[in-house]
């Protein structure tokens, strides 16, 4: 079947929809991805594009349709309505004049913000084809959460906006079981709402790191708190500066930040600031395929969020990644990411956005026999093919959108 992907984030920016596409096309389906120009994390263009370049190419046998988009720049308020906006508007122009193709189903990846859902809509009307929407961030709730917006008037419009979008859906799918009822409340059927949570690459597994790997020159000696992921507001680097400071006096424990976003600069003037540059070290981003590796050299992975109700009800991305790398978990998280840990029986889950919580579970980390660390990661991975395993998912997705071709067809005739 030929399925349409519409994603405001497609490669080469990083996102868990590059590998789905490729597994659906693994699986025998025809893919075409409608996407904006890649500008994600920094907030420029990544090299070789720009707002009118590269609007047709082809990635892994599969082709790309880019709509052109105001970048986010430095994610301030207004220029991330913009980058918002403009992809809603230019991808439903671009979409008709480009993707004439009949459609079997389109799929749209929603990791914020809901206007991706917008041109799928269009092209539905335009192609006849059904819509599974996934879920990734709950709006409007993620918008009050990360600060963007507390204003009474503008939330009740994204509401409306968010129920007209779900009830031009066929099925809902959803990261995490928590989000059944704030998407009912839409008016959604519950039979209509469907599981999927994210899972992780297959280079995302336990690997043994080679003695001259260029990854153990970059990282210090000691114990290794390793964070992969997305710098921003929502990840409550706060927390994690404050913890540092609490076991400054353990000069062993070094805490290794992987990645990049809005708040790195902050990040970096905080570190420096709080005299924090022996114990935590910020090494910037590194291609998700050796990502891996420095996992392996961890001695604890670290995942945090602000203490959020919305944040409560998710499941990072990176959690999944961590359980498939094997290593044990610190997760400074409420809710159902916190639950899969402890229920996974890979880490320690102290409360977020407590400093002393996340500095006692470190340390409590820091003095286990490495044994029991060994175990923990063994346990992990364990819960990761059990629950989140790449095939399982796939065959999955595979099925609803095979069934749904299908209930479509019947309902035609």
């Amino acid at each position: 079947m030929h399925v349409l992907i519409v994603t405001q984030y497609f490669w080469p920016e990083n996102f868990r929809i590059n590998d789905v596409a490729l597994g659906l096309q693994e699986k025998g389906h025809q893919v075409t991805v409608l996407t904006g120009q890649p500008n994600y994390p920094d907030g420029s263009f990544f090299p070789g594009y720009g707002f009118l370049s590269r609007m047709d190419e082809p990635y892994h046998g599969m082709r790309i349709v880019r709509a052109p988009i105001i970048s986010r720049g430095r994610g301030k308020k207004l220029r991330l309505l913009l980058n918002f906006g403009s992809f809603a508007a230019f991808a439903s122009i671009v979409g008709i004049w480009k993707c004439r193709e009949a459609y079997d189903v389109i799929l749209v990846f929603e990791p914020s913000p809901v206007t991706v859902g917008i041109p799928a809509i269009v092209l539905k009307k335009l192609r006849q084809a059904p819509i599974l929407f996934w879920v990734q961030d709950l709006w409007p709730e993620t918008l009050s959460a990360t600060g963007a917006t507390a204003s009474g008037w503008i939330l009740s419009i994204v509401e409306s906006l968010v129920r007209f979008i779900y009830r031009g859906c066929d099925k809902i799918l959803v990261q995490s079981e928590a989000f059944y009822g704030p998407i009912q409340r839409f008016g959604v059927k519950r039979e209509d709402i469907l599981y999927l949570p994210n899972s992780a690459e297959d280079f995302y597994r336990p690997v043994v790191v080679d003695r001259q790997a260029s990854e153990r020159s970059r990282l210090p000696n000691g114990f290794l708190v390793v964070f992969g992921g997305n710098i921003g507001i929502s990840q409550s680097f706060e927390t994690i500066l404050a913890a540092a400071e609490l076991l400054k006096s353990h000069g062993d424990i070094h805490w290794v930040i992987l990645g990049d976003g809005r708040m790195s600069a902050w990040l970096q003037e905080e570190i420096t600031k709080r005299e924090l540059d022996k114990t935590v070290h910020l090494l910037g981003r590194f291609p998700a395929e050796v990502m891996p590796q420095y996992f392996a050299l961890a001695d604890v992975l670290l995942a945090s969020l602000r203490k959020q109700p919305i944040f409560a009800l998710t499941i990072p991305s990176k959690v999944q990644s961590y359980l498939a790398c094997g290593k044990p978990i610190v997760a400074s998280l409420d809710g159902e990411a916190a639950r899969i840990v402890r229920e996974a029986g890979a880490g320690l889950t102290p409360a977020p956005e407590n400093a002393e919580a996340l500095a006692g579970a470190i340390l409590t980390m820091y003095q286990m026999p490495e044994e029991y660390r060994y175990r923990m990661g063994l346990r992990g991975r364990t819960y990761f093919e059990a629950h989140f395993d790449r095939a399982l998912l796939l065959d999955r997705l595979d099925q609803w959108i095979r069934d749904l071709k299908r209930t479509i067809v019947i309902c035609a005739y």
